[in-house]
């Protein structure tokens, strides 16, 4: 029996993700956390042979949490989901010591034979996720739209964006608009994640 510690932010994803992998007969769902905080003392607990972890692989947290994981409990793998891979974020997973990795559109069949390759030590590359690694979508955003985006990462605001840019005060305004909607994202923090995540930084 493989014993399964589930790692998922949103509710309904993480009890889909039970679901699939409770309805199979070798496999044992332990654990279901939603913190990355809990991981390490949670896998302590529960000794999983594999964490699945949908979080935020950029992240320092969350690449530091399953970091301490494999320092205390070498033995478990790890298996990433994300719905955006790029080389970076795979980069920074296998930084982490992650073992196989997985986008989130994979079908249910998929997810169950990556868990169990991933289980008996195999690392495993969803080929979805070397595509998009390989093959990465261009980047729609302008050089002065990835310099404003960079400095609004470090926290600045748009006045003092501009002044750094020698930008006015509106073109930045204006330039943002253009990033959130490029981005799909709702403010300028999940526009940076966004980015981040896709490689556009």
């Amino acid at each position: 029996m493989v014993r399964i510690m589930v790692v998922e932010e949103m509710g309904l994803l993480r009890s889909a993700l039970r679901t699939v992998l409770s309805s199979e007969h070798d496999l044992e769902v332990v654990a279901e956390i939603a913190e990355q905080a809990e991981i390490l003392p949670v896998a302590q607990r529960e000794r999983p042979d594999v964490v699945v972890v949908d979080v935020d692989l950029t992240g320092a947290q969350t690449r530091s949490a399953l970091m301490r994981l494999r320092e205390a409990l070498p033995p478990v793998a790890v298996l990433a989901l994300s719905a955006h891979w790029t080389a970076d974020s795979l980069r920074r997973a296998l930084a982490a010591g992650t073992l196989g990795f997985a986008g989130t559109d994979v079908t249910p069949v998929q997810f169950v034979r990556i868990v169990r390759s991933v289980a008996v030590g195999n690392r495993v590359i969803d080929p979805v996720v070397a595509a998009a690694v390989l093959n990465p979508p261009p980047n729609p955003l302008t050089t002065r739209e990835r310099e404003i985006l960079r400095a609004a990462a470090e926290g600045l605001p748009p006045k003092e964006i501009a002044n750094r840019l020698y930008l006015a005060h509106g073109t930045v305004r204006n330039r943002m608009s253009a990033i959130l909607r490029k981005t799909g994202a709702r403010n300028r923090v999940e526009a940076i994640r966004r980015a981040q995540e896709r490689g556009w930084l």
